[in-house]
Formats: C-alpha cells, sequence, structure tokens
C-alpha cells in the first residue's frame, strides 16, 4: 500500500520491483547544485563549459569540451559499462580526487571538473523519482512554485550564455508587492501567504515558455523574458502588473468560517533591465533592474520603470535615466529609440531612502 512517502514505499517494494536501474549523473557542488539526476542513457554525453555540451558545467576552471562519458558493452558479460575520458582538458578530470585521462565509473564515484563535483549513480525507477522529488524541494518555492532565488541564478546565467551566443536579448524583471507588510499586519501571515500564492500563480501564467520565475523573498519575486528585448519586456511586465492590480484577492483565510469574503487589492512595482542593452553581465542585470525597482517605489508605486543607458552627466554625475510607465499614464515619446523618462534622473548608488521605499 503506497504511503506517500517515497522512503517508506521504497521499502515496501517487493525485491522484483523497479530493479533495473539506470545511469545519472548528480550535482554535489557548483551553481547547478541542486539539480535534478542527468540521464546518462545514451552513447556518450558530452561535459564542458560550450553550449552544445550535453552537460554544461558553468566554470571557468572547466574547459568548453571538457571530458566525455561513454557507455560500453562488454563482450563477456553483456553488461553496459561507463567510462569518463578526459578530452585534453586545460585543468584535467578528476574520479574520486584522482586525475584520469581514461577510467571505468562505478555507482556513487565522484567526478570533478574545476570546482564542481558530480556523483556517478545508478539509480532504480523509485529511487530515481525520489531524487528528482527532493531537487523540485530543494530548487523550488514551496509556496508558489517558482525558482528559489540561488536555482534563478542558475538558469540566468545559463540564459546568458545562450543569448550571447544566438546574438538574442533577453530581460531581467525584479517585483516587489506594494505595501505587504500593512497586509501581514493587520490580516494575518496566513492571509498574506495565501496572498503571496496567488501572485506566484499570476507570475506564473503571465510568463511564456522559455521564461523563468522566482520567489526571491516575503513579497519580492524575479524572472527572465528570453529572446525578449526592452520594448516588448515592458508591455509584459505591463501586463503582469494589470493583471495583479485588477485580481480580486481576499482579506478572508480560506476555510475561514467568516460569512463575508473581504476584498484585498494589492498592487506590485517592477524594474526591468535588458541584455545586452543595459548590461551584458547577469548579476548587473539584476542589481539595475532592482535599482529601476526602486525608482517605481519612488515615484509612486504599482509602476513598470525600465533601466536606460544615457550619457552622464558631469554636472549631476547621473549616469542613468528610467522610462517609467503605469497604467494611469500614456507612454512618453520615444528618445534615442528606447522609452523617454517619465520622471528625472535616477542616481546608480541605492540610498537608505531607496531602502526604505521599497520595504514599504
Amino acid at each position: 500500500m503506497a504511503t506517500g512517502n517515497l522512503e517508506e514505499d521504497a521499502r515496501q517494494l517487493p525485491p522484483s520491483a523497479s530493479r533495473e536501474r539506470h545511469p545519472v549523473l548528480v550535482f554535489l557542488r557548483g551553481d547547478q547544485q541542486p539539480a535534478a539526476p542527468i540521464s546518462l542513457e545514451r552513447e556518450e554525453v558530452l561535459l564542458g563549459r560550450a553550449l552544445e555540451a550535453d552537460v554544461r558545467v558553468n566554470d571557468v576552471r572547466a574547459s568548453r569540451l571538457h571530458a566525455r562519458i561513454l557507455a560500453e558493452r562488454n563482450p563477456e558479460t553483456g553488461a553496459t559499462e561507463y567510462h569518463v575520458r578526459d578530452l585534453n582538458s586545460t585543468n584535467g578530470t578528476f574520479v574520486n580526487g584522482h586525475p584520469v585521462i581514461d577510467a571505468a565509473l562505478r555507482d556513487g564515484d565522484k567526478l570533478q571538473i574545476g570546482d564542481h563535483l558530480l556523483r556517478f549513480e545508478m539509480l532504480d525507477d523509485t529511487e530515481g523519482d525520489f531524487q528528482r522529488q527532493v531537487h523540485r524541494l530543494l530548487a523550488h518555492d514551496e509556496l508558489t512554485g517558482l525558482l528559489t532565488g540561488k536555482s534563478f541564478f542558475s538558469e540566468l546565467r545559463r540564459e546568458a550564455a545562450r543569448a550571447a551566443s544566438e546574438g538574442q536579448p533577453f530581460c531581467v524583471l525584479m517585483m516587489d508587492l506594494d505595501h505587504f507588510k500593512e497586509v501581514n499586519d493587520r490580516y494575518g501571515h496566513l492571509v498574506g501567504s495565501q496572498t503571496i500564492e496567488e501572485v506566484g500563480g499570476i507570475i506564473a501564467r503571465t510568463l511564456r515558455v522559455g521564461d523563468v520565475a522566482a520567489r526571491f523573498g516575503s513579497e519580492e519575486f524575479a524572472a527572465y523574458l528570453s529572446r525578449t528585448g526592452d520594448m516588448h519586456g515592458l508591455i509584459i511586465a505591463e501586463h503582469m502588473r494589470r493583471a495583479i492590480e485588477s485580481h480580486r484577492f481576499s482579506a478572508t483565510r480560506r476555510g475561514s468560517p467568516a460569512d463575508i469574503e473581504q476584498p484585498l487589492n494589492i498592487t506590485i512595482s517592477i524594474g526591468l533591465a535588458a541584455f545586452p542593452g543595459d548590461a551584458r553581465d547577469p548579476i548587473e542585470l539584476v542589481e539595475l533592474a532592482d535599482m529601476a525597482l526602486y525608482h517605481a517605489k519612488r515615484t509612486g508605486r504599482n509602476r513598470v520603470a525600465t533601466h536606460c543607458d544615457a550619457t552622464p552627466n558631469a554636472k549631476t554625475q547621473e549616469s542613468r535615466l528610467v522610462a517609467t510607465v503605469s497604467g494611469s499614464q500614456t507612454t512618453p515619446p520615444a528618445a534615442s529609440d528606447r522609452l523617454a523618462t517619465e520622471a528625472g534622473p535616477d542616481s546608480a548608488t541605492t540610498t537608505q531612502t531607496d531602502r526604505d521605499a521599497k520595504n514599504e
């Protein structure tokens, strides 16, 4: 009888059940961790930093094509055996701490490429399901189902590498609910959690296939919009803002005995930065989107602000302009083929006032 607990269910399986084992790699250390098991059920699997690698290792000490894992049938036993072969990499391939050129892989062996550590495992179906469930729990926010911040940064680095290789744009959004502390203080944290869950669902439904969203903090979210320039990204972000503004949230906890449902108005402020126009480094893009978010908060909230490059003004020492749109105003005319700024120049330095505005 299934219990819903994978470990308990595995103990109840009869010895003959689900005994076929499958080769996988699991990241133990590196920016891909935690990651779902990576199947090795093919004749060869390439590991390296290149986009064409089957298993990408985002590590400056990894070569573009660093190593290959080969599946070979033993002519005597008929069993499939697995070998790792170094591809003349700069910094070498290690198995269980020892440098190798070509080595057999056994269940539990640890493979090191650069600073990344992976484990070779032979998993049956139940163990594979358990690993995937663990990955889902670690990589995704339990309340909203969106990625965690750490997992988002791993995906964002991969998106930046892909965009640079293909010459495609993408946008980063930083989002924060307005005055959300008042919701928790007035209606309680259960209603607050219920609201966060619904906001996560709205964000997920607004995004397209290929876009990725995450919950960063209590009421802060992030997303990237794949293959999207700043003008199109602004439209998507504004659509998301309006969807949250118009959604009927409830100040009454689900399952509460209260007879009358009390409506709750929630709004969100969004900051946007674009690759490659604003920055090429993924971390810098997040920082610029965060600055745009601060600006949206300072200039009234419930709006979208996009961070634009501008010629530095020697007199004011300002180096950025921010274009802002909201549902209550029209988009200003374009300047230099981009959105013109609605507000004055925005400082690139985050002040205590900025932080206070964002937290309100």
